[in-house]
């Protein structure tokens, strides 16, 4: 009897040991960064499974992706990170949406048109492909501002549009902490989360004194040319 428990229970170890094996680390990695967005995957840091990007800064119109790997199926993993808005391009509105890889097959609900900003080989994320913001784990959604009060969240996450996750209310120079969720249903899929603010990208210069004053130079010029023609 003894015998066959050792023999049952080789096997269950033997069993477990492959499985714990193929377990992959979370990772989080820099994937693209547009003009105006500073992010540094040398920041990005995973602690248990609390995944922390470090500090992001956007300019007006700016956008930076990030890829995530090595979530555990069905796993609701927090994402944090500090969020600065660009004192000389501001923004007012901060958006965070989930790009799953196409090697998945689960894009048959996907839009047949897909935004331009999506990379080749992914697209928008949409209600069967298992890839979600922790969606109904009650894991914390926000934007905290540093000097007081939290950003306005709106979630698009009901259709198979997208998954997107929009934080209002930000100004120029304002520092949030945001939190979230991530969750992959069936794990160890390498996917995309995008970060992306309004804004105009460059930001609008004001005109230089001596614009001005060539402007008013004109003005007048032309004036004049009109009071001669009366």
């Amino acid at each position: 009897m003894k015998r066959w428990r050792v023999i049952l229970g080789l096997g269950c170890i033997a069993l477990a040991g492959p499985t714990a094996a193929r377990a992959e680390p979370i990772a989080a990695t820099t994937f693209s960064a547009s003009s105006g967005a500073t992010i540094d995957a040398g920041t990005f840091s995973v602690t248990g499974t609390t995944i922390d990007l470090g500090t992001i800064t956007l300019s007006g119109g700016a956008s930076t992706i990030v890829r995530i790997d090595g979530l555990d199926p069905g796993a609701n993993v927090p994402v944090t990170f500090t969020l600065v808005d660009s004192a000389v391009n501001p923004f007012t509105a901060f958006s965070a949406e989930i790009l799953d890889p196409l090697s998945d097959g689960f894009d048959a609900a996907d839009a047949p048109v897909q935004p331009a900003y999506v990379p080749a080989g992914f697209s928008t994320s949409n209600n069967t492909d298992g890839l979600s913001f922790a969606w109904n784990s009650g894991l914390e959604r926000s934007a905290t501002f540093a000097s007081g009060g939290a950003a306005a969240l709106q979630v698009d996450e009901d259709t198979n549009a997208r998954d997107m996750l929009s934080f209002h209310g930000f100004s120029a120079g304002d520092q949030a902490q945001v939190t979230f969720g991530l969750r992959d249903n069936l794990g160890n899929r390498g996917f995309l989360v995008r970060f992306s603010v309004d804004g105009t990208p460059g930001g609008a210069s004001a005109p230089e004194p001596a614009s001005l004053l060539l402007l008013g130079t004109g003005l007048a010029g032309l004036l004049r040319y009109r009071t001669r023609q009366v």
